[in-house]
């Protein structure tokens, strides 16, 4: 579904990904974690077209999408969450979603039809359908950020530290509907999670990233289980 071969990424003269190559099958749950400041976002925005690649390719679901500006690579099924969810804060919960539904070339009951799918997992925003962005709490604002991504019906969703900031209460739910995406839905996601716990306890597989380099990939119960590792690549246990 997602394939990175051999990136770099620049901000200015700052060589932030230095070589990163990664893979993300059809279906999974694929975590990202690191330090901070060691390249993570910009592996996401490298990807979604905002900070596109001085070398190397990228591929989603088999074709060359490198270099492409974002709105296209919404058009090719990839959503994004970013970081701070980036909700629009004047407009209201329905006008968010509208955003995204509106853009696709879907009959008005097929839009309807999506709209109420979400509104069964997320309730809490229906029932503030009326109410503008900028008066829900953090974890409402970033249910709104994801449900916003899951209208558009993408094949795969690149979701950028969804549970920062957030209350305990409310990381459980983020967790519940990252697994009610993939498992229900049928969408791929590629997460950055600074909690390594919720991050290796819901993905398949995982990447550790130091200094804009890939310096693990394997499976995520086996590095959960290994404290040894951890600590050496993230510095926990």
């Amino acid at each position: 579904m997602l394939r990175l071969d051999d990136i770099h990424t620049y901000y200015g003269k700052s060589h932030v990904l230095q070589g990163v190559s990664l893979e993300v099958e059809e279906g999974e749950i694929v975590t990202l974690i690191g330090r901070n400041g060691v390249g993570k976002t910009t592996t996401m925005r490298t990807i979604m077209g905002l900070t596109p690649p001085r070398r190397g390719r990228t591929y989603v679901n088999g074709v060359d999408v490198t270099g492409l500006p974002p709105y296209k690579l919404a058009a090719a099924g990839v959503g994004y969450v970013p970081e701070n969810r980036q909700v629009f804060p004047g407009l209201s919960v329905l006008q968010n979603l509208r955003i995204g539904l509106d853009l696709q070339p879907w009959d008005e009951a097929t839009k309807r039809q999506t709209l109420d799918l979400v509104y069964q997992s997320f309730p809490r925003l229906q029932e503030r359908a009326r109410q503008q962005g900028a008066t829900l709490s953090g974890g409402e604002q970033q249910m709104l950020a994801i449900a916003r991504a899951v209208v558009t019906r993408p094949k795969i969703i690149l979701l950028d530290e969804p549970t920062e900031g957030l209350m305990p209460a409310m990381v459980q739910e983020i967790e519940r509907t990252i697994k009610w995406m993939a498992e229900d839905l049928g969408i791929t996601v590629l997460l950055v999670e600074q909690d390594h716990h919720l991050s290796l306890r819901i993905s398949s597989r995982c990447y550790v990233m130091e200094k804009g380099r890939i310096e693990y990939s394997g499976d995520s119960n086996a590095l959960a289980a290994n404290p040894d590792k951890l600590h050496s690549l993230l510095g926990v246990g």
